[in-house]
């Protein structure tokens, strides 16, 4: 399979710049065996069952970018993996003017040393605090690590809000699992009056998501960890909603990622912690996701891959082309698709 299968036409002017508002006044595309269909955020009670029950991303986004002083020389850093309490792996610019030892002063009162290099600009700092003094550290110093295809010149007061979903409550992720952006406490309340149950999982999401695939043959292509955790609750939730025959809605690859991951690693739904990096290319076997509510994503790109394999390429690419020829807004402030897992999986 070649990377060149995923590729797609998209005209600057769709990748959406700042979100709509209210959040779930966004469109949304119904992407069924039966066909396409142009509908909105707050169709979604009506587009699903009673008895089916959303699963959604709890993580919630640091203020990973940073930037440092080394000597006379500006640094900028995204962090981008926690690797212990006071460590991150990290991307750093202009790495070269880094080497291990090295001190980066981010605040009168904020350091952090360089402890490992690795290339294409990584490196792992070690800062001079621990746990929750360094969460708030970065929230007094950081920015909002906006996505590289937001060109605006860096982020603004709203993305503080805007860039987070109204169920984030574990820090960790550097990227937001932006499927859940588009719901509010409206549309929560109405999924609820349909029936609709819902539950959490973690995937904190790092900034690999954007990494570009590099290689023409995708079989390649080396996936990033990312810690998840699916608690004991959702997949209770999960089996309750199997034994009722309801239907299990994945809101972001983040969340469907961490379900069909642990169902790779464990042969179902259990309790479960750890790292996750898991490539979902066509020919992937799903197991615990029917529905994936889902941003539209890159060409060329590990997502653009997964949907394909969720609901097959030739469907997924007639629904980008539906997408950009009706002027849906692409990327994380972008609309949303509803996809169905194709009848063969």
């Amino acid at each position: 399979m070649k990377l060149s299968d995923f590729d797609f036409d998209l005209p600057p002017e769709r990748i959406a710049q700042h979100p709509v508002r209210p959040r779930d006044a966004a469109r949304l595309l119904e992407v069924a065996p039966g066909g396409l269909a142009d509908r909105a955020v707050l169709d979604l009670p009506g587009l699903l069952r009673a008895g089916d029950l959303l699963v959604s991303n709890d993580t919630r986004v640091i203020r990973a970018q940073l930037t440092g002083m080394r000597g006379t020389a500006r640094i900028g850093v995204t962090l981008h993996k926690a690797v212990d309490a006071c460590s991150w792996e990290a991307f750093a610019r202009p790495a070269k003017k880094l080497a291990v030892g090295d001190r980066l002063v981010f605040a009168a009162d904020f350091t952090g040393e360089v402890v490992a290099r690795g290339e294409g600009g990584a490196a792992t700092l070690r800062f001079d605090r621990t746990g929750a003094d360094l969460m708030a550290a970065l929230a007094r110093h950081g920015r909002m690590p906006l996505p590289p295809y937001i060109k605006r010149g860096g982020a603004e007061p709203a993305d503080d809000a805007d860039y987070q979903t109204m169920f984030a409550r574990r820090d960790g992720a550097v990227a937001a699992p932006t499927a859940g952006l588009h719901f509010t406490p409206r549309l929560m309340a109405r999924l609820a009056e349909a029936g609709v149950g819902h539950a959490q999982v973690t995937l904190h999401v790092g900034a690999g998501t954007f990494l570009p695939v590099k290689t023409e043959d995708v079989a390649a292509h080396v996936m990033h960890a990312e810690w998840a955790e699916l608690p004991a609750a959702t997949a209770a939730a999960i089996a309750a909603t199997r034994a009722r025959g309801g239907r299990v809605v994945a809101v972001g690859t983040t969340t469907l990622r961490t379900l069909e991951g642990v169902a790779a690693l464990r042969g179902g739904l259990e309790p479960w912690a750890g790292e996750i990096d898991l490539f979902i290319r066509p020919g992937f076997r799903f197991r615990a996701v029917d529905l994936l509510m889902t941003n539209f994503h890159l060409p060329k790109s590990t997502l653009f891959m997964l949907v394909s394999a969720f609901a097959g390429r030739a469907r997924m690419r007639a629904a980008y082309a539906h997408a950009i020829g009706a002027g849906y807004r692409f990327f994380s402030y972008g609309d949303a698709s509803l996809i169905h897992r194709a009848e063969d999986q």
